[in-house]
């Protein structure tokens, strides 16, 4: 059965907790990494995580993804709005995956609201916090069992 998902956070998400509480939860980012396994756990998904803030670690990591998962959920920060070798990697590593982001950035500031990952994605979920993550999960679970 396929149950392996992994969620690659990407600059500056490191940062939560000490970032903008009008956007971000006051949570560390390890604290967002047992929730999300817990979510992850609880619809039969096995979760993995990995975070960077390296824009070439970041493509490393969805080139190896194949091998070792089933599906993804992305939050790459920034890079989202320009990184067009993360959007090849993430082309490239061919698998389901699901654009999430804790705050709401088509509410943001203009040059957060394009995502070049997006069209190579299932869906995008924004702007529900660390709830978002269940969301995404979710949609995941359903496309590599294929429900989706």
């Amino acid at each position: 059965m396929k149950n392996r998902v992994t969620v690659l956070h990407g600059v500056n998400l490191d940062m939560l907790g000490k970032r903008d509480p009008e956007h971000y939860p006051r949570i560390s980012l390890t604290e967002l990494e047992v929730r999300v396994k817990r979510y992850a756990s609880q619809i039969g998904l096995e979760a993995s995580f990995a975070q960077t803030n390296h824009e070439g670690e970041f493509c490393e990591l969805l080139h190896e993804a194949p091998q070792v998962t089933d599906g993804l959920v992305l939050n790459p920060g920034a890079w989202t709005h320009y990184s067009y070798a993360i959007r090849d990697a993430l082309e490239v590593a061919a698998l389901p995956a699901v654009e999430v982001h804790l705050s709401s950035i088509d509410q943001r500031e203009e040059w957060r609201r394009k995502s070049v990952i997006r069209e190579l994605c299932l869906g995008s979920v924004q702007g529900k916090g660390v709830e978002g993550y269940r969301e995404a999960l979710e949609m995941i679970r359903d496309e590599i069992r294929g429900q989706g």
